[in-house]
């Protein structure tokens, strides 16, 4: 494991709690698809924008995204991103937006290789924009057991005394 996973695990982990407790929905899986779709937090989208998620910044704004735009520019296109005021809201707009839409994989956050096959195989992923959906549901999996680990590793040191 390296140290930007031990950072992003540090700093997402309370909004992924959040965001699960909110939404019934298991924090791990919430965490995983963020550290994938963000890589480990580094993207812009997730850096400037607090988006984690690369959620398109279509449909009606909500509790949690005020309607905020960023907009990302291609060599041919450009698309407007949701922009959010806080890590936390990404996180609960996204869990949000699994319960509403995606209830398959909602209902089975708590395990998460059925959780990534039904998200992976899902309408979010698209082939389209040339989504591999096998290699999608892998990687679901590894980042989970990643965080797993760095979880294992960081827990003795957060507990208090």
């Amino acid at each position: 494991m390296k140290p930007a996973q031990i950072s992003f695990v540090k700093e997402c982990l309370p909004a992924a709690l959040s965001a699960g407790a909110a939404f019934n929905m298991n924090p791990l899986a919430i965490l995983a698809q963020a550290a994938l779709e963000s890589g480990w937090g580094t993207s812009n989208l997730a850096r400037e924008s607090r988006n984690y998620f690369g959620m398109s910044a279509y449909g009606c704004s909500n509790a949690y995204w005020h309607g905020g735009k960023t907009t990302v520019k291609g060599r041919s296109y450009s698309l407007d991103f949701r922009r959010y005021d806080t890590r936390e809201n990404s996180f609960l707009d996204f869990a949000r937006l699994i319960r509403n839409n995606y209830r398959s994989a909602w209902q089975v956050s708590n395990d998460p290789q059925a959780y990534a096959k039904e998200i992976a195989y899902s309408p979010y992923i698209s082939e389209l924009n040339g989504d591999n959906r096998e290699s999608y549901r892998s990687s679901i999996i590894q980042v989970a057991q990643t965080i797993q680990a760095v979880m294992a590793l960081v827990a003795p040191f957060t507990k208090e005394r």
